[in-house]
């Protein structure tokens, strides 16, 4: 009998889809069967009927949760969540890090989940399965967008028969994959960019986008040479640096986020004040959990006393719906084809992505990221799983 492979339709408000009717069409070549839940496409304009075309057989919602690997962009809710059974394996962006006693249950349950905030960057062959990039990229393309729409001027320099316009000059907090993205479409609209990180290594890749790279004093690393957190002394002084960079310009974007966690503030209300009216904030790291601006609130438009415009981001992703279902859908083709062989699941957790990348199996939390973030024990042995 051939694996069956499902994508379940998202909860309300998220519009994106793991599976694409072209990636369908792919695994049907590949002999999976495929079961789309009605509706899964719709927020993402793919018709059920579109779904398939390609090769699917629709289903319901219980018939989806019934598949030997589920698909899906965000964790499904817990009732889905207990319907999994021994053997069941569940691919999407499943937010495990406080979430403990609910991946310990899945795990005691028998079920594989693979979570792609879990995937190691630093491995090459693991990029193609990259959806927190995929994702992100996203992210920063739409928050440019969302800042130009905010902006009471131009954008790019404008020379009219009144008179010129000058470009706005936008500051981008951050030079990973969202800040990068950013940066780039920034500047393709016609804005004076510059590029503010951590890390010294970043200064070549702010550069190559046109941007003028700050690099901040503030250089701190770990053992293995990498970014670490700020301490409280070093984020003050940070961000005290970073108020002098955003007094200079009209349009700040940030892009500071760390999964399952508070995300740092690195724009003090002290240099939210004394931002000129008009100037623009982008968010990327708003949640309930807090955000990157003092006085974000996760999906509102804030304007403060001093006329400057808050925005805390909200899922910007699944605002550009099919582009990030497409890529994202992608990611989960990629997964499939490195856990699949010979038509059967293979979980070899020796293997250095999928060592982190499977959060939980053979009845265990199984992921070494994970297990440190939990405060368990590492483990003695390394086990292959096969369906």
């Amino acid at each position: 009998m051939p694996l069956v492979i499902s994508a379940l339709k998202e909860k309300k408000g998220e519009n994106r889809v793991s599976l694409t009717p072209d990636v369908v069409s792919k695994l049907n070549k590949k002999k999976f069967k495929v079961v789309i839940e009605k509706g899964a496409g719709q927020g993402a304009f793919y018709s059920d009927e579109d779904y398939t075309a390609a090769g699917a057989e629709l289903g319901t919602h219980l018939a989806a949760l019934k598949a030997d690997i589920v698909t899906t962009v965000y964790r499904p809710i817990d009732s889905d969540l207990e319907r999994l059974k021994k053997g069941q394996t569940l691919i999407g962006m499943l937010n495990p890090f406080s979430a403990q006693e609910l991946f310990t249950k899945i795990a005691s349950a028998g079920v594989n989940t693979l979570s792609f905030e879990l995937l190691p960057r630093t491995v090459s062959r693991a990029q193609n399965m990259d959806a927190n990039s995929s994702q992100k990229s996203i992210a920063g393309y739409k928050a440019v967008l969302m800042a130009a729409n905010a902006y009471p001027e131009y954008f790019p320099m404008m020379m009219t028969a009144a008179g010129t316009a000058r470009p706005a000059k936008v500051l981008v907090i951050g030079a990973a994959v969202a800040g990068l993205q950013a940066i780039g479409t920034a500047h393709r609209l016609g804005a004076v960019v510059s590029g503010y990180d951590i890390r010294e290594d970043a200064r070549d890749q702010i550069e190559s986008l046109a941007a003028k790279a700050l690099i901040s004093s503030v250089q701190v690393k770990d053992e293995n040479g990498y970014a670490r957190a700020l301490n409280d002394d070093e984020r003050k002084a940070q961000q005290a640096e970073l108020e002098g960079f955003i007094k200079e310009n009209d349009v700040i974007i940030t892009t500071a986020q760390v999964p399952g966690q508070k995300p740092p503030v690195v724009v003090s209300k002290k240099a939210v004040e004394a931002a000129k009216a008009g100037t623009v904030f982008v968010d990327l790291g708003s949640s309930d959990l807090g955000g990157n601006v003092e006085g974000s609130k996760p999906e509102t438009t804030v304007t403060t006393k001093n006329g400057a415009i808050i925005i805390g981001a909200g899922d910007l992703p699944s605002q550009i719906a099919k582009s990030a279902s497409d890529m994202y859908s992608k990611n989960i083709e990629n997964t499939i084809n490195y856990i699949v062989k010979d038509e059967k699941l293979s979980l070899d957790l020796s293997d250095d992505v999928l060592k982190d990348l499977v959060a939980t199996s053979n009845g265990e939390i199984s992921s070494a990221f994970l297990r440190r973030r939990y405060g368990l024990s590492a483990k003695e042995e390394t086990k292959k799983e096969e369906v």
